[in-house]
């Protein structure tokens, strides 16, 4: 085989070839880094050797951040919520500890499922979130949708013949959220669809679902008592489900910054008298 010789650059400075190597062999982090790290390494003492995978070290790191990103983007989610930020004394009858074990994510190798059930302002898309996140951070493939959202996708794959290719593709997802189940009713045609998604990712891969309806108000959801049955079925057979019994945290939100504003008021009229 015959060996090629380097890449030839245009005449110029060392850093500016440098520069354009790393462009070449996209090592942006390199291109970044070396002349800092090359200042440090010199006032250290450092070796070649221990220099170089300290700068490829770097490149790494900012590599899978960035794929990181990418994954949280591609995953759709509505915001970044993370576990540390529930406030799980507002809601003391979640199992924090049981939540904390779950976002170590090992339910996911075991393709078991998560349903949070409870009253709008619970904090059921925030914990769903958290776990979601959590997978993108160990570069899981997740998707977030709503319930409407995901029945117009399984609507328009079967109206142009690409249902069968459209649950294949969602069956490989490892984990899929499902948000707002019960929000608004869904047709027995849509409720068909959706029953053929979860038979589909059935002891194979990871759901987790966000319901403000209890699971005995299922069948006015999707309009048919069988249906209704065969999801929950499938659903809660391998499961960890939250039935979340408390306040709203928009309502806390809400008369936290009426009770603000009427302190302030209290306070300016007690200045002016």
């Amino acid at each position: 085989m015959r060996k090629t010789g380097p890449i030839q650059l245009e005449n110029g400075s060392m850093s500016a070839n440098i520069e354009s190597y790393c462009k070449l062999l996209t090592l942006s982090s390199v291109a970044d880094n070396y002349e800092n790290m090359a200042m440090d390494a010199t006032k250290t003492k450092i070796s070649y050797q221990e220099y170089l995978y300290k700068l490829l070290q770097q490149q790494i790191i900012d590599r899978v951040d960035r794929s990181v990103n990418a994954k949280i983007k591609k995953a759709g989610f509505p915001y970044i919520a993370t576990m540390e930020m529930f406030d799980f004394s507002f809601q003391p009858n979640i199992d924090e500890k049981l939540l904390k074990e779950l976002s170590t994510l090992s339910f996911l190798d075991n393709a078991k499922n998560i349903l949070f059930v409870g009253a709008p302002g619970v904090g059921k898309t925030h914990l769903a979130v958290a776990i979601g996140l959590e997978a993108t951070k160990q570069r899981r493939r997740v998707k977030f949708t709503t319930a409407e959202e995901l029945t117009n996708e399984l609507i328009a794959a079967r109206q142009s013949n690409t249902l069968a290719d459209y649950l294949e593709r969602a069956s490989r997802i490892e984990l899929l959220i499902i948000d707002e189940i019960g929000y608004l009713d869904i047709q027995k045609e849509s409720a068909s669809l959706f029953f053929r998604l979860i038979s589909k990712r059935y002891e194979k891969s990871s759901t987790i679902i966000t319901s403000n309806k209890p699971f005995e108000e299922w069948t006015d959801v999707f309009g048919d008592e069988v249906i209704a049955s065969a999801i929950l079925d499938r659903l809660l057979h391998h499961a960890y489900p939250f039935l979340i019994n408390g306040p709203s945290y928009r309502m806390k939100e809400l008369f936290g910054q009426k009770q603000k504003k009427n302190d302030v008021k209290f306070e300016n009229e007690e200045e002016s008298t």
